[in-house]
């Protein structure tokens, strides 16, 4: 199987769930490939969200908080992961993931000014991802959601379902990224993509 490293990122509907999310941790931590993972907002961007109906600012600083709530995401995985390290610098992540090194990526700075990156609520971290993807030179991006995209191959019926947002749509198309939607209970899937064994060591799935 191919070594080249990949993007991963971590929908924040998985951080709703310790038990799940302690089991792709672990998966991920396993791989042989270099992994650059990308975390959701969850349940900080949601507080955004909140935030903005009750006081509202402006969709720029909702943008810029929402990529802060990926922050904070991507803080709790690398401390319920310690394998894991976290970074805030595009060319740390482009130097050392290609070595099988497995980082979270905070993006904030990466992300400040990038036109390809509306600040809308369009712009979600499926784009985000998608974008280091392209950024990194084009790797593959894995989008792990609470769903998969079951038989939609199409990244516009995948926007139209609502299973990756518009603006990672319009990434992957123009970038031509290879890409694949799974769901976070088809580990088995998750194993292969990543090489890593089935006996690995992880949390039992919940009951």
């Amino acid at each position: 199987m191919s070594q080249e490293p990949i993007v991963v990122k971590i929908g924040g509907s998985l951080a709703r769930s310790a038990d799940v999310l302690e089991r792709v941790l672990a998966i991920v931590a396993r791989s042989p490939r270099g992994v650059a993972v990308v975390p959701g907002g969850g349940v900080f961007a949601d507080a955004v969200r909140q935030a903005q109906t009750m006081f509202g600012f402006d969709d720029l600083a909702a943008h810029r908080m929402a990529i802060l709530g990926m922050h904070q995401t991507g803080l709790m995985f690398a401390a319920m992961a310690p394998a894991l390290d976290t970074s805030e610098n595009l060319a740390e992540i482009a130097d050392k993931v290609p070595s099988g090194e497995k980082l979270v990526w905070l993006p904030l700075n990466d992300c400040e000014n990038d036109a390809a990156l509306p600040a809308t609520w369009d712009t979600t971290s499926d784009a985000i991802a998608a974008r280091l993807a392209e950024r990194l030179g084009r790797l593959k991006v894995i989008f792990l959601k609470s769903r998969s995209g079951g038989e939609l191959s199409s990244v516009h019926a995948l926007a139209e379902e609502r299973i990756i947002d518009p603006i990672a749509a319009r990434i992957i198309e123009n970038a031509g990224l290879d890409f694949e939607v799974i769901a976070a209970d088809e580990e088995t899937r998750l194993c292969e993509i990543l090489g890593v064994s089935m006996q690995v060591d992880v949390p039992p799935a919940p009951c």
